[in-house]
């Protein structure tokens, strides 16, 4: 037998070989490409209200990476790993360059640590925000800048917005609650404020489910806190299934003059939101 008509059988053989292996596939991506492959994956948490809830923390090197079991909602509906600005991919936020450490960063820490369940968040804060921009069928307009530096003015309903968004996140798993922090818009005369948000919180259970509703106090040394803080601590006596987590001991990003929590100050609000959810969630 000739070298040539070896080598032409060798070559054969391997094609054969490999025609006759039919297990072995090439391999599947690492994320499941629809939603209905992931539900009951994730956690899903709804986080809202006004700058505090946007985070102006000041970011520190290492904040963007990505948070070990956390994922967010992007702008287009998909599940992306979370990094902070954990409010990037709000549809109603201001500019990217306001956008810093809010509450959910320590919180969703504190969530996955406890449970072992992957966390998605859905953050959808816009800064300034007065209550009654929340309501039902209300439309404010306003400047947005996406992420490319485009700028369009647009008018949408921040609760609908809210809705539709935590919507899209609950094809990958359940509500389990929803984090308010808003106020200080409405601090100087907060007469009415609790009605308004009894409103606002009936409004996002009849479209979301009856999930645990938690608040936050304003700044401790905000000049109105002896007129908002003392209003928001009711919550739990007149909306059922509600809460809300204490400022005291929240550092300032600046001075007794701005209203916004530093970078600890929104860890400790975190960690006080993660506190109040595990016990009413899952009785920790």
């Amino acid at each position: 037998m000739t070298k040539r008509v070896l080598l032409l059988i060798v070559a054969a053989m391997v094609v054969l070989g490999g025609c006759a292996n039919p297990q072995v596939q090439p391999p599947k991506p690492h994320k499941p490409t629809t939603p209905s492959e992931q539900t009951g994956e994730y956690d899903v948490y709804l986080l809202i209200g006004q700058s505090n809830m946007a985070g102006r923390g000041t970011m520190i090197a290492g904040d963007e990476k990505p948070i070990e079991g956390v994922y967010i909602l992007d702008t287009e509906g998909n599940v992306v790993p979370a990094t902070n600005p954990l409010n990037q991919y709000s549809t109603i936020r201001k500019e990217m360059k306001h956008q810093q450490i809010n509450p959910g960063f320590s919180f969703s820490q504190e969530i996955y640590k406890a449970t072992g369940r992957k966390v998605l968040l859905v953050v959808n804060a816009r800064g300034g925000s007065n209550i009654s921009e929340w309501a039902k069928g209300k439309a404010t307009t306003f400047d947005y800048t996406d992420a490319s530096g485009n700028k369009s003015s647009v008018s949408l309903s921040f609760l609908s917005e809210a809705v539709r968004r935590t919507k899209q996140a609950t094809a990958y798993g359940p509500l389990k609650a929803i984090l308010w922090h808003q106020g200080e818009s409405n601090s100087s005369n907060p007469s009415g404020y609790m009605d308004k948000l009894t409103e606002l919180v009936s409004n996002l259970r009849a479209e979301l489910g009856a999930v645990p509703f938690i608040a936050g106090e304003i700044a401790p040394w905000h000049k109105n806190k002896d007129k908002f803080n003392p209003i928001i601590n009711t919550i739990n006596t007149v909306i059922p299934n509600s809460d809300c987590v204490s400022s005291e001991g929240c550092n300032m990003l600046l001075d007794e003059s701005d209203p916004h929590f530093g970078r600890d100050g929104q860890i400790l609000l975190g960690q006080r939101y993660a506190e109040k959810v595990l016990k009413m969630v899952y009785n920790k």
